[in-house]
């Protein structure tokens, strides 16, 4: 039997094994049930942080929302949002260097972009549990545009591009920093993006016990709320390493060990003009099919060599602003200034001259 997560003293991260077949192990299911019959000592409680527009007037209702959330991401605005009512509150959790939010609201079109992320330090993982409507369309750096059948759960990595539009929603969110999740799932970026509908028996558990936390949690010592809280991160963990097929069995190990032989390949010489997937194929020794279906999630593996080469770009841009965008785009193996502008175009929606102003620009801002 597989032991249950370990937790030190400041509960600074646990011990996750994400594999899969400890999401049905008695362990877990009595972990979960012990959730859910807390007899707790008057006083230790867990205080939110509340907060909701409702007391704001109408015309600056979706602005004090914009304000709340854009330390993380930036609710972008239309005339119509602003004009009409709009209706958002958040109740907000700290737990040591975890936080988790119960929020409601109205519909919304959310972005973080790679200008935001080359000018701010937020790097956790984040999984979202919608309790009451759901993700209509999603996208970002590496992902394709999609249009999910009202996406239920979904795992986003703060430091990659996304671009989500979400219904009238109620949405239970964890913030979980990077190294949790880093030591507990191998090349754990490949789960940005992806997404659960509620239509598994897994699933339902992962909602059902994440709402049971929502309620309880008010009334849970930190301890007992941090516990809770890695529990739900260990079952979307175990969930989300089965669908990427990062499981912890021998064969699930080697392909991941394989795939961060290729990755390591392709990071360490973005800047060579040789490098191609018939590069990567020679160098990591696999046949062909085993390696381009690693890389299948990523769009392939030209795309996601491409990707990278566009990510590394936009922080050049960022961290050299002096110099010539032209000079970047050679650098990393682009033909030509507009091959380069319009593949950094189709994936973050600005032009690199408007990447560099916008960073610039957010740089100014006052804190």
């Amino acid at each position: 039997m597989k032991p249950r997560p370990t937790f030190n003293g400041r509960h600074s991260g646990p011990v996750i094994d994400a594999n899969l077949d400890l999401l049905v192990s008695s362990e877990v299911m009595n972990s979960l049930a012990s959730t859910q019959s807390l007899q707790l000592p008057f006083g230790a409680r867990q205080a939110p942080d509340h907060f909701n527009v409702s007391a704001e007037p109408v015309s600056n209702q979706f602005l004090a929302w914009r304000r709340r959330v854009g330390h993380v991401i930036d609710a972008l605005p239309s005339s119509k949002s602003v004009e009409s009512p709009f209706n958002g509150c958040i109740d907000r959790y700290t737990l040591g260097a975890r936080l988790f939010t119960d929020c409601s609201s109205d519909a919304l079109l959310l972005d973080r972009s790679v200008a935001r992320i080359s000018t701010d330090s937020v790097r956790d993982y984040v999984f979202q549990v919608f309790t009451e409507g759901g993700i209509d369309s999603i996208q970002g750096g590496g992902l394709e545009s999609r249009n999910p059948v009202q996406a239920s759960i979904v795992a986003m990595d703060m430091n990659q591009p996304i671009r989500m539009h979400r219904s009238h929603c109620r949405v239970l969110t964890f913030f979980v920093p990077r190294p949790i999740v880093d030591a507990a799932l191998p090349h754990a970026e490949s789960i940005h993006g992806r997404v659960f509908a509620n239509t598994t028996p897994l699933t339902q558990l992962m909602i059902e016990h994440v709402a049971t936390l929502s309620k309880r949690l008010p009334n849970m010592n930190p301890n007992q709320a941090t516990t809770a809280f890695d529990i739900g991160i260990q079952l979307m963990l175990g969930a989300f390493a089965k669908q990427a097929k990062l499981g912890g069995n021998v064969r699930a190990a080697a392909r991941s060990a394989m795939f961060d032989k290729a990755r390591r390949y392709v990071q360490d010489n973005l800047y060579q003009p040789w490098l191609t997937p018939e590069s990567v194929l020679s160098a990591v020794q696999l046949q062909r099919h085993t390696l381009y279906r690693l890389f299948q999630h990523e769009g392939g593996l030209g795309r996601y060599i491409r990707n990278c080469r566009l990510r590394e770009a936009a922080d050049e841009l960022v961290r050299y602003p002096n110099r010539q965008v032209i000079e970047i785009a050679y650098s990393l193996g682009f033909k030509s200034a507009s091959d380069f502008t319009r593949a950094f175009s189709r994936s973050y929606g600005m032009s690199p001259q408007d990447h560099r102003i916008m960073a610039a620009q957010r740089k100014c801002e006052p804190v």
